[in-house]
């Protein structure tokens, strides 16, 4: 004979609010623990930060090096996380089979991603924090409009991890490590992080202007740096890249 009641702890599913944030801190604390995102995410931008923003090595223009650097640092720190990071645990999770054991849980997979952004997004936020913390004992002295900015950042996290969930989807685990990578050094070197775009020949800043990371950088400097106001431009750039990306990942990426 079966009995009839209520049972302690309730079968089912948790509410979809708290199986998203369980599963953005698990995907946090992940994040933070292993060893080579977190010299990818916060080490190089913060020596970078440090290295050229103490010594003389890149002519950065009148001003102080700090005012141009840090916007350039803080593009990057959002490209490190959003797409580098994000694109190499992805594809070996990916590789092991864990995207196809979490795709058929009660947690839907529009969730995951959910989750993996909000994980980006408050990696991120301690980025910027640390970062600006540094920047400012090194006499940097921002302007602008702080909406302007927030906005730079949400939408070159888009691109980004557009990109890095495209990669992640459609290559191979060790192909995306080394391509992650390799895409992350030249932009690093050709996006105007650390080196103004006008010290490339004309042709080239043409093309170099309409990278993500350069109208991110040139956005966030034009605000930060000389007090512009909305960067119109900047931001149609990332918007594109954002909605390209997006959407090519949503459409070609394998779960398997």
């Amino acid at each position: 004979m079966t009995t009839s009641g209520t049972y302690a702890p309730r079968p089912g599913a948790a509410p979809l609010p708290r199986m998203i944030a369980a599963q953005a801190a698990l995907e946090t604390k992940m994040l933070l623990r292993n060893g080579e995102q977190l010299l990818l995410t916060v080490v190089i931008p913060t020596l970078l930060l440090v290295l050229f923003g103490s010594v003389d090595i890149v002519d950065t223009g009148k001003g102080e090096a700090v005012d141009f650097l840090a916007p350039g640092v803080l593009a990057l720190a959002v490209m490190s996380t959003a797409f580098t990071g994000q694109a190499i645990a992805t594809g070996f999770e990916r590789r092991y089979g864990v995207l196809k054991r979490l795709a058929v849980s009660p947690l839907p997979r529009w969730g995951l991603m959910t989750a993996k952004t909000l994980s980006v997004l408050v990696t991120e936020v301690l980025q910027v924090v640390l970062l600006t913390v540094i920047a400012f004992a090194m006499g940097w002295s921002p302007h602008g409009n702080p909406f302007a900015v927030l906005l730079l950042l949400v939408l070159g996290t888009a691109a980004f991890s557009g990109l890095g969930l495209l990669m992640a989807g459609t290559l191979k685990a060790e192909a995306t490590l080394a391509a992650a990578n390799l895409v992350f050094l030249l932009l690093l070197v050709g996006g105007g992080v650390v080196v103004p775009l006008d010290k490339f020949p004309d042709a080239a800043q043409s093309v170099l202007g309409l990278l993500p990371i350069a109208a991110l950088s040139d956005g966030l400097r034009d605000v930060l740096q000389h007090g512009a106001g909305m960067p119109w431009a900047d931001l149609g750039i990332l918007a594109v890249w954002a909605v390209l990306g997006l959407g090519a990942a949503a459409r070609f990426f394998h779960w398997e």
